[in-house]
């Protein structure tokens, strides 16, 4: 195996004497045939060097430095732009561990087929070794990746979205824990793309694809779906949440985590700005997508975001729906998907500023105002380094993560939904984040306003059986002593003529106040048949123009017909994972009914 490496040119300082990743690279060099193997060392000179490289071969676009230092252009290949739920795999042993959510095959069958499609698939390219941390170096909680690649564009979005290079070999030590990646563009084939997760080898193997969340391999692959299983089989929880710290004038801060699925406004609530009402009130972003949980020895549950970066949706990005994430993208950002206008800035829907006369759109044609389709692709994206972000959390990079107070789940819902409501106790809570869902974009499979189930935002995402994945949260009850306060949130919902009945944006801070003084003992709140709420005489409505108490009596009004519905939609999912579904949760729903 030592020979097969000195056949071939070895570039890069970020080789290690680790025996296990040697032994490992090489058997994967040895199966994709590559002209080079490159050792990534994360310096900053590296970085020049392989930017310089992605830019020769016409992989990036050098944008306008004057307008945006450091930052560059990415186009992908029209047919590879989103997550491929269908091509994505979780390989265990037996199907039934793997759960009806999951598409499932065999770890045997998978290893071989794919080993067939990776055999000289580097053949003519060089293969990139990208050791990566997930979490901040030296915390417990931390997990270190060996990501093989043949994309420069995964090498260089993964310096953004993860702690890269030497870091994870000092983290690494001589162990063999690490998680074993491989990714193989091939030719970027539809029909030759499949996402694999081997949770019980923490192996990820991803072929035909280039976008980001099926081939950065650090982030919903190992940080989600092997995470899941190691969090159930360790202690731990992984969640597709975000972490903010609301800070008071007074200095009191306050952790929360929130699960939203997506279109939801997950990245601008992490990032939200407090109205002018709030004089003094900060928010302080910890992660904007992935949070990694354990109890801590004081008895509290303590999270960390295990990501170095932000992957966000552009399309809507601006100064209104989020400021901190404008300034966050200004500078070292790699834009994917977005148009590209003629002086070298980029352009999406709802960015600040005119639209441009002209420009070429995401496929690279000529488009104007008058053109039919889109400039920016609707799920084009930016990947930015999170010091970038003005509020970033002076506790971000703690290996001891921050303690959580309060975890919110939230979905899309012109109906049913009150604005806030709270959980009874833990477990109410559980089944509230199980049987959260969202309405479906028209552009989505069963159309506009159709209601999706996505427990927790985790269906997609979760390595194993839903069901074992709920038993998961109610037996972490009994390892935290303090356990964070549930709440459910809803901004979508509409009156009768289609109208938002809540503004949204910076003026959830009213509701996350609200959420805060629930947890410290100071906001009032009545019961009803769903949960804890606020009356409008309990809840900040001063200064928000034309807003009466009566119009929020009507974004918090419980529906009974509209609850009947929910009830029978919800069992859709229950029915799926019947077998594995814990019966604490049918009694939870039999509770409700009851209080209904």
């Amino acid at each position: 195996m030592a020979k097969l490496l000195m056949t071939k040119t070895t570039l890069g300082n970020g080789n290690t004497d680790n025996q296990s990743v040697r032994r490992w690279v090489e058997a994967q060099a040895k199966l994709c045939q590559p002209d080079q193997i490159y050792w990534c060392d994360g310096s900053e000179a590296e970085k020049e060097t392989l930017t310089a490289e992605a830019v020769a071969q016409g992989i990036l676009v050098k944008l306008n430095q004057e307008k945006l230092p450091g930052c560059y252009y990415h186009r992908s290949n029209p047919n590879d732009v989103a997550r491929v739920e269908q091509c994505t795999f979780i390989c265990t042993p037996m199907q039934e561990e793997a759960g009806p959510t999951n598409n499932w095959m065999a770890p045997k069958a998978m290893y071989a087929k794919l080993g067939a499609m990776c055999a000289g698939a580097m053949k003519g390219r060089t293969m990139y070794v990208v050791p990566y941390l997930m979490g901040p170096p030296g915390s417990p909680m931390t997990k270190v990746g060996i990501e093989l690649t043949d994309s420069l564009y995964v090498v260089l979005s993964m310096r953004i979205m993860a702690r890269m290079g030497e870091v994870a070999y000092k983290q690494l030590g001589d162990s063999d824990d690490f998680n074993r990646g491989l990714h193989c563009m091939l030719d970027v084939n539809p029909d030759r793309r499949f996402i694999a997760h081997f949770p019980h080898d923490n192996a990820v193997i991803s072929v035909g694809s280039n976008y980001g969340g099926n081939v950065l391999l650090g982030k919903k692959c190992l940080a989600l779906r092997i995470g899941s299983f190691l969090g159930r089989n360790e202690g731990w929880m992984a969640e597709h949440m975000l972490i903010l710290g609301v800070e008071s004038p007074a200095g009191e801060k306050t952790y929360v985590a929130a699960a939203f699925p997506s279109a939801c406004g997950k990245t601008n609530f992490a990032m939200m700005v407090p109205p002018a009402h709030f004089k003094g009130w900060k928010i302080w972003t910890v992660g904007d997508d992935i949070a990694w949980m354990k109890p801590g020895e004081d008895g509290r549950l303590y999270a960390i975001n295990p990501e170095a970066g932000y992957f966000g949706v552009v399309p809507g990005t601006n100064s209104k729906s989020n400021p901190t994430a404008v300034q966050t993208i200004a500078r070292d950002t790699i834009f994917t998907n977005v148009a590209l206008t003629p002086d070298g800035d980029v352009w999406w829907e709802g960015k600040d500023g005119p639209v441009p006369k002209e420009c070429l759109d995401w496929r690279g044609n000529k488009w104007t105002p008058d053109s039919k389709e889109k400039a920016a692709h609707p799920n084009s994206r930016f990947a930015a380094p999170m010091k970038n972000n003005p509020m970033l959390d002076p506790l971000a990079n703690d290996p001891n993560g921050v303690p959580i107070s309060a975890i919110i789940f939230g979905g899309r819902r012109a109906d049913t939904m009150p604005l806030v409501y709270q959980a009874f106790n833990w477990i109410h809570g559980v089944y509230i984040g199980a049987t959260m869902g969202s309405e479906m974009t028209a552009a989505a499979v069963g159309g506009l306003g159709q209601v999706r189930r996505d427990p927790m935002a985790m269906l997609p995402f979760c390595g194993y059986d839903m069901g074992d994945y709920f038993r998961h949260w109610i037996v972490m009850r009994k390892l935290i002593k303090f356990t964070p306060r549930i709440f459910h949130v809803n901004w979508f919902r509409k009156d009768e003529a289609g109208n938002f009945l809540w503004p949204g944006f910076g003026e959830n801070m009213r509701v996350l106040k609200w959420i805060v003084d629930r947890c410290n003992g100071r906001a009032n709140a009545v019961e009803t048949p769903l949960g804890w709420v606020p009356y409008a005489k309990d809840f900040d409505l001063s200064g928000l123009a034309d807003y009466s108490s009566e119009k929020f009596d009507r974004v918090q009004t419980i529906n009974y017909d509209d609850w009947r519905r929910e009830l029978l939609q919800q069992d859709e999912l229950f029915m799926r994972i019947y077998s594995h579904l814990p019966k604490e949760l049918i009694f939870q729903r039999e509770l409700l009914v009851a209080r209904l």
